[in-house]
């Protein structure tokens, strides 16, 4: 007779499966909470947010990727060949918004970021807002 492999065969094996699938489930909360504050802080801040978003976490770091969200007078300006200007001044508005940034990351994750890197890149725009968190409590 053919066993069951839905069904796990031993206590071990049941609590093994379900330790990692709520682990996976909070990982996954989680880094939706992630991507939705950094969508939430450009649609504040700049007027639009991003049409896409999605969140890493790999131990000590938060990686957070999104598509889009450029205003019309920066599309306008990238029209222009002006990429240079666009991405410098998202990166100096990124630099004031630092506190608001890492602010979220900390509250989420319940860990110190102890550095904080934003950067731009176009055709297609995706924004990269990259976390180092400190040790865990």
């Amino acid at each position: 007779m053919a066993k069951d492999l839905s069904q796990p065969s031993s206590s071990d094996e049941l609590i093994a499966a379900s330790d990692g699938l709520a682990s996976q489930e909070a990982d996954g909360a989680l880094r939706a909470a992630l991507a939705n504050a950094m969508v939430g802080m450009k649609k504040q801040y700049y007027g639009r947010g991003p049409t896409a978003a999605k969140a890493w976490l790999l131990d000590d770091y938060v990686f957070v990727a999104l598509d889009g969200g450029l205003t019309r007078n920066e599309e306008t300006l990238l029209e222009a060949g002006r990429t240079d200007l666009v991405r410098t001044y998202r990166l100096a508005f990124q630099e004031v918004m630092t506190d608001t940034a890492t602010g979220a990351v900390e509250e989420l994750t319940g860990r110190k970021v102890v550095s904080y890197h934003s950067q731009i890149v176009f055709d297609p725009t995706r924004t990269f807002e990259i976390f180092v968190l400190g040790p865990e409590a």
